[in-house]
């Protein structure tokens, strides 16, 4: 298989001098992942395993944008609204088996999340084994932007974050630097953008047993000072509040301007989706593994789908129509019901996301 190359779909696969190379070919939607993609990448992955000529896995995106902007959420949006909710949790489904996929592969995945890396995107890049982020790298999980909670094993990695900036990354969706990846956990190393060519070329030419945890560490720079590490101090405190209520306040008791801003940034958001999300993200802390943790996001998944009138109409305001005005149901947090995110967290798919 040396040397050849396959433009499947939206993915271009290409083995070369031992590496397997996945670039995500939709550019100008930003690489945004639909089940055909999905789909070629986790067969590649599954042919793979088996063959000698793959020792390492790169993934990467088309163009200097980005890695991927997310999951289609137009085509999740039409899903709900033509009443075809069942398409939509197929493809979260599939998604969720590729995302563990990634973290379970027995064999390095290098993942370049060069640029905006965001929803979908974080599910391919946060769990694999050597995450690479470069000085223009935005990474987010914004679901709750779109009346939505983060998925794709998100709330795994927010939960393992230092202090509470799980809780403020979920929450706020704010976008991370390369530097704030590596602080939250989201990523490992940090290369100047002129230096991946480099490294991908070290990894084909290497010589064995060298592997990729080595050869990082020769262009890898230490990163500049992180905002969001600066931030810690009013993030931890006023994120620590038991309810998101709670978090506004003691956010508008901070003498800091950015804690003033992100109370109002919070009051622009779904009531409903900051109550799951905080929940959710708590909640992810006290289980065992990734699989787990998807398994209680394919439910609020499903929940959201099948019950919240929230998303559709979030993707409607942001995505469709772009006049950032959405119609939250309900619109303020204390019309929520008292036992709102118990109702989300215990609600069961008909079809199981693990057979």
């Amino acid at each position: 298989m040396t040397d050849l190359a396959e433009h499947t779909g939206d993915v271009l696969v290409r083995v070369a001098r031992g590496v397997g190379r996945l670039t995500l070919h939709r550019p100008r939607a930003l690489n945004a992942l639909d089940v055909g993609m999905v789909r070629t990448l986790h067969a590649t992955l599954d042919t793979w395993e088996h063959d000698s000529e793959v020792g390492i896995v790169l993934l990467d995106g088309a163009g200097e944008r980005g890695l991927c902007a997310g999951g289609d959420v137009r085509a999740l949006r039409e899903q709900i609204v033509g009443g075809d909710g069942a398409a939509a949790e197929r493809f979260f489904r599939e998604e969720y088996a590729l995302n563990a996929r990634i973290a379970e592969y027995p064999k390095p995945i290098v993942v370049f999340a060069d640029g905006i890396t965001m929803g979908g995107g974080i599910g391919l890049a946060g769990h694999a084994g050597f995450r690479v982020v470069t000085e223009r790298s935005a990474l987010a999980m914004p679901e709750t932007r779109i009346g939505f909670t983060p998925d794709v094993g998100g709330s795994w990695l927010l939960s393992r974050a230092p202090g509470r900036l799980g809780e403020y990354l979920g929450l706020t969706g704010a976008t991370m630097t390369g530097a704030d990846a590596i602080v939250a956990g989201f990523a490992d190393h940090l290369l100047p953008v002129e230096r991946l060519a480099q490294f991908r070329d070290a990894l084909e030419t290497r010589a064995d047993p060298t592997g990729p945890a080595e050869l990082v560490l020769l262009f890898d720079e230490t990163p500049e000072t992180s905002p969001l590490e600066r931030a810690r101090g009013w993030i931890d405190e006023a994120f620590a509040a038991d309810t998101v209520g709670e978090i506004v306040e003691r956010l508008r008791t901070r003498p800091e301007p950015d804690a003033a801003a992100t109370a109002d940034l919070l009051g622009t958001l779904s009531p409903t989706a900051l109550t799951v999300t905080l929940a959710a993200v708590r909640r992810a802390r006290t289980l065992p593994d990734l699989r787990a943790v998807l398994e209680q996001e394919y439910g609020l998944v499903s929940w959201f789908i099948q019950t919240q009138p929230d998303l559709p109409e979030g993707i409607r305001a942001q995505v469709v129509d772009k006049d950032r005005t959405p119609a939250w149901s309900p619109d303020s947090l204390d019309r929520l019901p008292a036992d709102l995110a118990q109702q989300a967290l215990s609600f069961r798919p008909s079809t199981p996301l693990w057979s």
